[in-house]
């Protein structure tokens, strides 16, 4: 494995953040400084892949990293500009919103810059606290909507919401790895999509990658990489279809496979 991998692409909730300290951990820390270090020697590229928004980014001891796929891949960008990007219709946004008013709830959309809300309620609230951050109820939320390009919707919901919440869109799909509250994306997204446009621009294979993850937003991730690791605490379904199984994040299980695997 050691010298197959050339990109190492990491969830960041639950993945490489425990959820509860809500930071990383210093073994962590130093997997990352210990894999950058030795980048240059095995030309190694390392990437956050995340729902979260480019805004919302967590700042590791101000460690950088490489490359970035965010949104579940509806942007994907590098140092040096855009990779893929992949808004959410026009048409779909309004459907979504007017079905999600239909059922009393509030959303939250999300633009590259920021995220802009109707109104919140508490799993909503809970589920930005994870990304420490909070819902920004808007008064510009109806102007954003109708001038700004929308990479992802944020909603508090459960399985029984999903088919009222798509009716009548016609390219959006739920991603979750919450059962309380969900990622909207373009159907034709997903973490899977990015992870090959990326190895594209990048000249590499899915061969040459590597991929962590924990929720089933990182099913499509880890099926597109030859080296899939689920953490310890992932889901089931992601620990089924994973190649490798490291620790839980709460006991630095990066670290420990990085180093039972030779890559620090």
């Amino acid at each position: 494995m050691k010298e197959q991998i050339k990109f190492i692409f990491f969830d960041v909730d639950g993945t490489l953040i425990d959820m509860q300290k809500k930071e990383a951990s210093p073994k962590i820390l130093d997997t990352l400084y210990r894999l950058k270090e030795r980048e240059r020697e095995r030309g190694i590229i390392l990437c956050l892949a995340t729902g979260r928004g480019p805004f919302a980014l967590p700042k590791i001891n101000g460690f950088s990293f490489d490359a970035f796929l965010t949104f579940n891949s509806s942007l994907c960008y590098d140092q040096n500009g855009i990779i893929y990007q992949n808004p959410l219709t026009y048409d779909d946004v309004h459907t979504f919103i007017d079905n999600a008013h239909a059922l009393g709830k509030p959303l939250s959309v999300a633009t590259s810059e920021k995220t802009y809300a109707n109104g919140t309620e508490p799993n909503l609230d809970k589920y930005f606290a994870f990304g420490k951050m909070k819902v920004n109820i808007s008064d510009k939320f109806n102007e954003i909507v109708e001038n700004e390009e929308i990479y992802q919707i944020l909603i508090a919901a459960e399985k029984k919401d999903y088919a009222a919440l798509l009716k009548n869109t016609t390219s959006t799909k739920i991603t979750a790895w919450w059962d309380k509250a969900v990622d909207v994306i373009p159907a034709s997204g997903g973490k899977g999509i990015g992870i090959l446009k990326i190895l594209e621009h990048y000249h590499l294979t899915p061969a040459q990658a590597a991929a962590f993850g924990d929720g089933n937003n990182d099913l499509p991730m880890l099926e597109e990489v030859e080296h899939s690791v689920a953490m310890g605490n992932a889901s089931e379904d992601l620990k089924q279809i994973a190649k490798y199984v490291c620790k839980s994040v709460s006991d630095d299980g990066i670290y420990y496979f990085c180093k039972e695997q030779g890559l620090i």
